[in-house]
């Protein structure tokens, strides 16, 4: 049992791997303009691809730690090899919804049931004493490294499929998209206390849990969604911005490659930055560097500007791995992948509204005005998640401090 749950550790860094390597990524906003489609109708097909997740992620995190987690994991890549094969045919606004939805199904069912069934992999194993056993803040650092790294071969590969046309990207991305499934089916359940099937009286806990437990929990998940909220939108403004600073649309893939490794790395050193300066200075400077690196795209021309964009990857990364990790250490793990996916749809809940917006925008006012905008929101919503948050840390070590009882 145990060297198959050792297969699962490498079974879910490839899967991690495959989800991660989008080839039509970088170059997705250019290809729905390619159909005609404005900026606002590029973000109305997130904001559905958002709606769907809202709709479907807590259910299907639910379902994860009910039904099991290899079980969603596996549903959810067919979803994924559903939707890349149909983006072969899309050709209008309707095609790209379509394809958004069957995407967002995908990617609730996967979403949190894969960080849920890593760290309950590693945790089983520790409290078996298997050899290799690592540390879970470590896994879910490596786990982060490794999609941001796919993401960034994905990116060089997407340059040199546009060498062909654009349609290679397509096709690539519908060949590779089949790759999670053959994972999912090798995938084993983790043995665990069966949860009592009580929805009631689980949501009661879940909901104990967040406003009525440890503060910390409940300021943590605040701090993931307001920085997945800023990453989210970053994300559909980097090509448009590129595009608006002269870069080639052949350059695409390499800066998406630099920005993917930047997170590689930041996620994979976050542990070890945060043992050498002390969460609460790491904690202001994962503030700080979003807010230098939107001020810096708003004012920098050419190249200049597009280099202010990594400030945003490295603070992307630490945040990833350490919220993620502070998350998930202080949560049961019968509740694990319920409240990774709550986390989830807190950030694609306000981007349903604000998505559409933000390509309004981006179609109205430019985006220097834009990313202006988008600094004057997050400079004080940062500072309201992550002060309290530094505060609740403190109180907490304290607390664990008064308990440690001197050995006589």
């Amino acid at each position: 049992m145990n060297k198959s749950l050792h297969n699962n550790i490498r079974n879910i860094y490839l899967l991690g791997f495959f989800n991660s390597f989008m080839v039509i990524n970088p170059v997705f906003v250019p290809l729905l303009q390619g159909h005609d489609l404005s900026m606002n109708q590029v973000l109305q097909t997130q904001a559905l691809f958002a709606l769907t997740i809202a709709l479907f992620e807590v259910p299907s995190g639910y379902i994860a730690d009910i039904w099991g987690r290899r079980r969603a994991i596996l549903l959810g890549a067919v979803f994924f090899a559903i939707g890349f094969l149909f983006l072969l045919l899309a050709d209008s606004f309707v095609d790209f919804l379509i394809y958004e939805v069957i995407l967002g199904l995908g990617f609730s069912l996967v979403s949190g049931a894969d960080l849920a069934l890593l760290f309950d992999t590693e945790v089983y194993l520790q409290e078996q004493g298997a050899e290799g056993s690592t540390a879970t803040s470590k896994s879910l650092s490596r786990l982060i490294s490794i999609e941001a790294a796919a993401s960034g071969i994905a990116g060089i590969m997407a340059s040199l499929l546009l060498l062909w046309s654009l349609d290679a990207v397509v096709v690539a991305q519908a060949v590779i998209g089949l790759m999670p499934l053959l994972l999912a089916l090798m995938l084993v359940e983790v043995p665990k206390p069966t949860i009592e099937v009580n929805h009631r009286g689980n949501a009661r806990s879940i909901l104990e849990l967040l406003v009525f437990g440890k503060p910390v929990v409940l300021w943590t998940a605040f701090a993931i969604a307001a920085f997945g909220l800023l990453a989210v939108y970053v994300f559909w403004i980097y090509q448009k911005y590129w595009e608006f600073q002269g870069v080639p649309i052949e350059w695409n893939g390499y800066i998406w490659a630099a920005f993917a490794l930047t997170v590689s790395v930041s996620a994979n050193y976050a542990s070890a930055l945060e043992q050498r300066l002390g969460t609460h200075r790491v904690l202001l400077l994962i503030g700080t560097l979003p807010l230098f690196g939107l001020l810096g795209m708003a004012l920098g021309a050419g190249w200049i500007g597009v280099m202010f964009g990594f400030a945003l990857q490295v603070a992307r990364g630490l945040s990833m791995s350490l919220f993620y990790e502070a998350l998930n250490r202080r949560v049961p793990g019968t509740f694990r992948a319920t409240v990774n996916s709550l986390v989830s749809l807190a950030v694609r809940a306000i981007f349903i509204g604000t998505g559409p917006l933000l390509g309004y925008a981006l179609d109205r006012y430019g985006v220097t005005s834009t990313l202006l905008i988008l600094l004057a929101v997050f400079a004080p919503l940062l500072a309201v998640v992550l002060l309290p948050l530094i505060a609740r840390i403190r109180k907490e070590e304290a607390s664990e401090n008064r308990q440690v009882v001197p050995a006589s």
